[in-house]
């Protein structure tokens, strides 16, 4: 039985980025000229976000404020910078706003992304 149990362990890390690659999420990174924060997200994350699983799962596209493009479907409009959030085909399943440190960030990031697994598997079981 241990034997089955890590197999099975073994196969959700090796499916999980697979799953979560067949939704193309991205992580839409809402942001303005002159944010404070956005530019402390660039500076302590954005060089390392794309080399993490987390960029790999979902690659990060910064939009402005000012300008959101037609093709994010929304729950609603973003009004505070940075907003990060997290969509699947264009279709937000999860937010975060705000940028209060890295310390927060991947944790909360990582709980979206587990999320969005966890829906995408429950989807295809039905």
């Amino acid at each position: 039985m241990p034997r089955l149990a890590i197999l099975l362990s073994l196969l959700a890390l090796v499916l999980s980025p697979l799953s979560l690659r067949a939704q193309s999420l991205e992580l839409v990174m809402v942001e303005q000229t002159g944010c404070h924060w956005c530019a402390a997200w660039h500076a302590e994350i954005g060089p390392a976000y794309p080399k993490t699983a987390e960029g790999r799962s979902a690659p990060l596209r910064m939009v402005d404020l000012r300008a959101l493009p037609e093709d994010l479907d929304l729950l609603s409009r973003p009004r505070f910078t940075p907003t990060f959030i997290l969509v699947s085909d264009g279709r937000e399943l999860a937010r975060l706003e705000g940028y209060p440190g890295q310390d927060f960030f991947w944790p909360v990031l990582a709980q979206m992304l587990d999320t969005a697994q966890t829906d995408a598997l429950e989807e295809a079981a039905k």
